[in-house]
């Protein structure tokens, strides 16, 4: 299985960058992983809603154009379905057996993802009714893409 993580942002917390580096160590034996770390639009401190949809709309932009051809898309996004780890490895599994064998999350910036982005994803996931930080979701779904693998080879992890 390869996995691409697209993320808008830099992760500038120490104790996050290191939670991201043990979970990329973790998972690189199990699948091929690909971080794509992309920037954020630069905006005023004050931007208006124009200018934050524009800001949106550009880093959208460059999302699509980083999505690697023949991957299936997943976008992280306020109403998406949720998603228990089990079904995460089930789902990872069944495409894997279907020949799907390259999947892509996407994780956008402090403004979300453009509606370009999630037209173009035929999945969007929902990590919780909470609402976590962009830097913390990309250490969230490294260590649920991790689970998935060690759950679909009967590993105690995820216990």
């Amino acid at each position: 299985m390869q996995v691409t993580v697209i993320a808008v942002g830099k992760v500038k917390e120490k104790y996050l960058q290191d939670g991201i580096a043990e979970y990329e160590k973790r998972l690189r034996p199990l699948i091929r992983l690909n971080i794509l770390e992309l920037s954020e639009e630069k905006r005023p401190a004050n931007a208006s809603p124009a200018q934050e949809d524009a800001a949106k709309r550009a880093e959208g932009s460059r999302i699509i154009a980083a999505i690697p051809e023949g991957s299936y898309a997943i976008a992280l996004a306020i109403g998406g379905e949720q998603w228990s780890s089990e079904d995460i490895a089930l789902n990872l599994r069944r495409w894997e057996i279907a020949g799907r064998n390259h999947i892509t999350v996407i994780i956008g910036g402090d403004l979300g993802l453009s509606v370009d982005v999630l037209s173009r994803c035929p999945l969007r996931l929902s990590l919780s009714l909470m609402t976590f930080t962009h830097q913390m979701a990309r250490m969230i779904v490294l260590e649920q893409i991790y689970r998935a693998e060690k759950i679909n080879r009967g590993e105690p992890y995820h216990k």
